[in-house]
C-alpha cells in the first residue's frame, strides 16, 4: 500500500515537469546562405511569453504564425560568413541562445547592356544609370512598415504561372560597374496581372527611370514585396490590399528590354532571395 502512495505522490511532479518542459527554438532553413531569409519559431511557448528576440544585438518583430512566437530575419547579400547569435528574453527571465550559422553564395557573374532608352552602353548612360539606381534604391529603403503583421496566411506568388527567367544573387557587368541582381525575374508577357502577394498597405506607386513602373507593398513587420517594370499600376499610396489583388500589369518600363516582372522581396530593409522567402511558406 504504501508503494501506491509513493507513485500517487510522485505523479504531480511529473505532470508538473511536462507542463512546463523548456521552450525550443527553430530555425528555418537549418542552412541559411548570403541573401537568403530565415524565419524563427518557439515551439512550447505563447506570443505573450516573449519578451525580446533579437539577432546580432537588433531587435526583431515577433508575431504568431501556425500558433506559435515567430520573427523573419532577412541576411544580405554581402553579410560575411560565420556563426551569428539568436537572443531570445522569456517573459519568466529565462533566456534562449540558438547560433545561426550563414554560409557563402557562389558569386556569379554576367555582361549586361544598358537599353538605348537608357543612353546605350556609354561611358555616360553607364554613370547615369548608376546615379539614378542608388536615387531610387534610396527612395525605396525610406519607405515605412506598419509595427504590426498584416498578414495570417501564406504568401503567394504574383503571378498565375510563376516561370523564374533570371534568378537573385548574381552580379550583372555593365561596363566598369557591377549591379547586384536583388530580385527574381519571373515570364510575364507584357498586360499580365501582377497580384499582392499578402494583405498590405501599398506604399509606392510610381513610375522611375530604373525601376520603370513600380509597386510596394507593406505587409508589416518590415516586411516589403516590390513589383517593378509594370506597363501599368492599379493602386494608390497608403491603400490597403487583399491577398491577390491585381496591382498593375507586367511590363518593360525602365532597366528592361523585353516584358518580365522584376519581383523583390525585403526583410527590414534587406533584399533577400524571393524565392527561398516563399519557401519558408
Amino acid at each position: 500500500m504504501k508503494y501506491i502512495s509513493f507513485i500517487f505522490f510522485l505523479l504531480p511532479f511529473i505532470f508538473f515537469q511536462v507542463v512546463h518542459a523548456a521552450p525550443a527554438v527553430s530555425v528555418i532553413p537549418e542552412t541559411v546562405m548570403q541573401g537568403e531569409p530565415f524565419m524563427v519559431q518557439i515551439e512550447g511557448a505563447a506570443l505573450l511569453d516573449v519578451k525580446k528576440m533579437s539577432f546580432e544585438g537588433k531587435r526583431l518583430n515577433v508575431f504568431s504564425y501556425g500558433g506559435k512566437p515567430s520573427a523573419l530575419v532577412g541576411i544580405d547579400l554581402n553579410k560575411k560568413p560565420g556563426t551569428y547569435d539568436l537572443n531570445m528574453v522569456l517573459a519568466s527571465g529565462e533566456t534562449l541562445t540558438k547560433h545561426v550559422i550563414i554560409g557563402a553564395r557562389e558569386k556569379v557573374e554576367a555582361p549586361l547592356g544598358i537599353p538605348a532608352k537608357l543612353g546605350g552602353n556609354t561611358p555616360a548612360a553607364r554613370k547615369s544609370v548608376v546615379l539614378s539606381l542608388a536615387r531610387e534604391n534610396a527612395a525605396l529603403n525610406g519607405l515605412r512598415s506598419i509595427k504590426k503583421a498584416l498578414w495570417s496566411e501564406k504568401f503567394d506568388f504574383p503571378v498565375a504561372n510563376p516561370i523564374v527567367t533570371d534568378a537573385y544573387g548574381y552580379s550583372r557587368k555593365t561596363g566598369e560597374y557591377s549591379i547586384a541582381h536583388k530580385g527574381t525575374d519571373f515570364r510575364a508577357k507584357e498586360g499580365t496581372p501582377v497580384l499582392a502577394m499578402n494583405r498590405g498597405i501599398v506604399r509606392f506607386a510610381r513610375e522611375t527611370r530604373i525601376y520603370g513602373k513600380t509597386v510596394a507593398v507593406d505587409h508589416g513587420h518590415g516586411v516589403m514585396t516590390l513589383y517593378m517594370h509594370l506597363s501599368k499600376t492599379k493602386v494608390n499610396v497608403g491603400e490597403l490590399v487583399a491577398k491577390g489583388q491585381e496591382l498593375g500589369l507586367s511590363g518593360k518600363t525602365g532597366y528592361a528590354e523585353a516584358p518580365h516582372l522584376h519581383l523583390s522581396v525585403k526583410i527590414g530593409g534587406v533584399s533577400i532571395d524571393p524565392m527561398k522567402f516563399m519557401e519558408l511558406f
